[in-house]
């Protein structure tokens, strides 16, 4: 009976487990330190997609870095990593999912896949493709790995990224069949193998949120030049304090 109690609740629930969105009015003023522009694209009737784009002091930017964050917040709680890239000379857009910040709507696996594609539009009106960078943090890694699968890029970059969502699933509910329960199936590592573009990896060894060894299984379907960077105790939100992350992307975007 508790085991049947469990699966239940893990198979209605889900979605209350693996995503915490933050909503923001659409009057809500960001004030972040970066010097950002903020677009609101329509989708369909009622339906918003917000996007924050971080600009440079370059009068020319180098290219942009497609940011696709977390599962948890919105936008506000990642802006903090622009100026990493934007000290290169990159412009970061950012975009909220259905129902983070200001973006509305209903949140599907297919939806996040149909954003990310008008994401990279966008970004493919002002930059070409060697300008353009995907980087997926987390929940965004799959995200950022299918678009890579479809459109050509200059680089993507992972960072804490998963084999697939049931796969991490299966870490925390071993005894249960995973992968008829867990809806979002976002399968990282069959997208993977359609990537043309260099990849690069972060993962910490220390990642209590998405293991390190589920990322490590996506190392076979990586191409001889693409990167796995461990980092030794990293944990799932700090890797870029590390010196080791700052060196290989500041050697990545010079």
């Amino acid at each position: 009976m508790i085991y049947s109690l469990i699966g239940i609740t893990l198979y209605y629930l889900q979605d209350k487990m693996m995503f915490h969105p933050e909503p923001l009015e659409a009057s809500y003023n960001y004030n972040f330190h970066t010097p950002y522009k903020e677009v609101n694209l329509p989708y369909s009737t009622g339906v918003n997609i917000n996007v924050v784009q971080f600009t440079t002091t370059d009068s020319t930017p180098r290219g942009v870095v497609l940011y696709f964050h977390g599962n948890k917040q919105n936008i506000g709680r990642y802006a903090q990593y622009a100026p990493a890239f934007t000290k290169h000379g990159y412009e970061v857009w950012m975009i909220d999912y259905p129902g983070y910040g200001k973006s509305t709507g209903s949140f599907t696996e297919q939806r996040l896949y149909d954003w990310s594609l008008l994401f990279y539009k966008l970004a493919r009106a002002r930059f070409k493709p060697d300008s353009i960078i995907l980087y997926g943090k987390s929940l965004g890694s799959g995200l950022a790995t299918q678009l890579a699968s479809i459109r050509d890029c200059k680089y993507l970059l992972l960072e804490t990224p998963y084999y697939s969502f049931p796969s991490v699933a299966g870490v925390y509910f071993p005894i249960y069949p995973v992968e008829r329960i867990i809806r979002f199936k976002i399968p990282t590592w069959q997208y993977m193998q359609q990537v043309t573009a260099p990849v690069t990896i972060f993962h910490g060894t220390d990642d209590g949120v998405i293991r390190y060894s589920n990322g490590k299984r996506l190392i076979p379907y990586l191409k001889p030049a693409d990167q796995f960077v461990t980092i030794e105790g990293g944990s799932h939100n700090n890797l870029s304090e590390y010196p080791i992350y700052q060196q290989k992307l500041d050697s990545l975007l010079k």
